[in-house]
This record gives structure tokens, sequence and C-alpha cells, in this order.
């Protein structure tokens, strides 16, 4: 027996267990400070030459938000940019404004991704015989502009077919098009965008939420499928960015402009295959991970919160209307 006021066996071997623990823990954080200072400090300095993966990059829902400014700084990159979306009149504008600043060749397809999939014949013919390095599976949409139970939603039945057909046969359909001639080549990037909302599932906007899911795990299996054959898939998953989804929430240091975050989001590409797109997004969802689920609801649920949005919104439509 271990003399009185010595440490016994068993109290040594969960001290040698609590210190174990503790330094896979400090390691563990470690390298994952130094992944994130790769990704989001040595990437900003030493780009990915994007051109190396052909001529011609492919952006839905290419007229506003991330999707514009994807498209936008994929030209100023040296690409030439096939702009998809709905509205001609913003397909014309925004290639007239990429034209201009870049002086990149664009091309415009008007197509609605909510109608389902009889689109993707035309959009297949219309890129047909175009290089296409890139493609930044970007559109999406919400159910419901408001966060909403699943059951109060307005118009459920036709909203589910066009929110799935928009966030998630988008992506499948237009990976289906593009990938093969990327293979052909042994080369190509596929962006993906995700959500932070995609990370755990979110009370009040489940589709959305559980859509993301489904585009973060499509592009993590589709890039172990076919990483050997040289294509880079990547998954972005971004927080608060100051688009007409967020309402154009004010710009700070934790919520960029649309701007801002593709430009830190596309010097990640060759360095990570799944990211929050820039340091201060990565910084927000390295804290949120920290938060556990009895404190998280709560906090997501309370009223304040729930006002902050509806004042944001009410905010919002208020300058709509005067522009």
């Amino acid at each position: 027996m271990a003399e009185r006021g010595e440490p016994c066996l068993l109290e040594r071997s969960f001290t040698l267990l609590g210190l174990l623990l503790a330094s896979y823990f400090l390691l563990k954080q470690l390298v994952r400070a130094l992944r994130g200072l790769k990704n989001h400090i040595l990437s900003g300095w030493w780009r990915t030459n994007l051109t190396h993966y052909g001529r011609w990059a492919v952006v839905t829902g290419a007229t506003d938000g991330i999707g514009k400014a994807y498209a936008r700084e994929l030209a100023k990159r040296g690409l030439d940019v096939v702009l998809i979306s709905r509205t001609l009149e913003k397909l014309n504008r925004v290639a007239a404004e990429i034209e201009q600043e870049s002086g990149r060749k664009t091309r415009v397809i008007q197509v609605d991704f909510t109608n389902g999939s009889h689109i993707y014949q035309r959009i297949k013919e219309e890129l047909e015989g175009l290089e296409i390095g890139i493609l930044v599976n970007n559109v999406g949409m919400k159910i419901s502009d408001d966060p909403t139970r699943f059951l109060d939603v307005s118009n459920l039945d036709e909203m589910l077919g066009k929110t799935i057909n928009c966030n998630v046969l988008s992506v499948l359909w237009m990976t289906r098009i593009i990938l093969p001639q990327m293979l052909q080549r042994k080369k190509g990037l596929i962006i993906n965008l995700s959500s932070e909302v995609g990370t755990r599932p979110y009370p009040k906007s489940l589709v959305y939420s559980s859509s993301k899911v489904f585009v973060d795990f499509f592009s993590r299996g589709l890039y172990q499928e076919y990483k050997s054959k040289g294509i880079t898939v990547q998954c972005v998953m971004p927080l608060f960015v100051s688009t007409d989804m967020t309402y154009k929430i004010k710009t700070n240091i934790f919520i960029k402009s649309p701007e801002e975050y593709a430009c830190e989001a596309l010097n990640t590409v060759g360095y990570t295959n799944r990211t929050s797109g820039c340091l201060s997004h990565s910084l927000q969802s390295y804290a949120l991970e920290l938060i556990p689920d009895i404190i998280f609801y709560p906090l997501l649920t309370a009223r304040s919160i729930a006002k902050g949005f509806q004042d944001l919104r009410k905010d919002y439509f208020k300058n709509k209307k005067k522009e």
C-alpha cells in the first residue's frame, strides 16, 4: 500500500490521463490555428492562379450579392464569365459592368432555378463548346422572408419544391453538366456555397438550413471521389454577408461586404476544401462550435434577437421603397 500522503496508482493514472487530454486539446487547437494562418493569411500573399483551371467560369445566381461578387472577382483574376440568373435586365447590366471594369468576355443565360430539371437542357446547350475551368454553385433562396416554423410557411407546398429546386437540384445538375469536361482535361474547380446554418439545425429556418447541409456533404463527398482526377471541390460556408438575403445588414469587422468576402474566399482556393471564407467568419464559426446546444438554442430563439431581425427587415424594405 502507498504511504499516507503519497498519491496512489489510481490518482497518478488519472493525473496522467488529464495531462494527455489537455495536451491533445492544446495540440489540436495549435494545428487549427496554424491552418487558419495558412488559409487566411498566407493565401492572401500567394494566391492560386485560377486561370490554370480553364478559360471560363460559370456562376449561378450571378446578379446580386455573393454570386455577383464572385463573378466580378473571377473576371478581375483573368477569367471570362458566364452569368446565370433569372432576370435578363440585371444579367445584362452586370455583364456590362464586368466587361467594362475587367475587359473580360461575358455570356448570360436567363433561367429561373426554381422551375425544376427541364431548364438544364438549355443551359447545357448554351455552355456547349466553352472551356469551363470553374463552376460556382451560388444560387439559393430562403423558404420565407421571416424565421418561420415549418408548417407555418406561406404556400408551403409550392415553396418546398422551389427551395429544393434552387438550393439542391441546381448544385447537382450544374455539376452533372460541367464536371465531365473537367475530367476530360483533368483539371477543374467547383465551388459550392453552403452556409454556417448548415453546421447544425436552425429552428424556423429548417428547410434552408437542411439544404445547406446537403451542399456541404455533397461537396465533401465529391472532393473525395474526384480529387485524384485533378478536380478541386471547395465548400464555402459564410456567416453574415451584407446582401439582400440578410437585409443589407451594416458591414463591420465580422460582417463582410460581398466584394470583400468573395475576394478573401477565392484566396483560399488551393489551401482548403472546406472554409468559412474569411478569417473573421472562421473565428465566429469556431466560437459558435464551443457553445453547447443547451445554451445555443435559447439564445437563438430569444425575443430580443427576433425583434432585431424584424427591425432590420423593416428598415430594409423601407429603404427599398425609397430607391
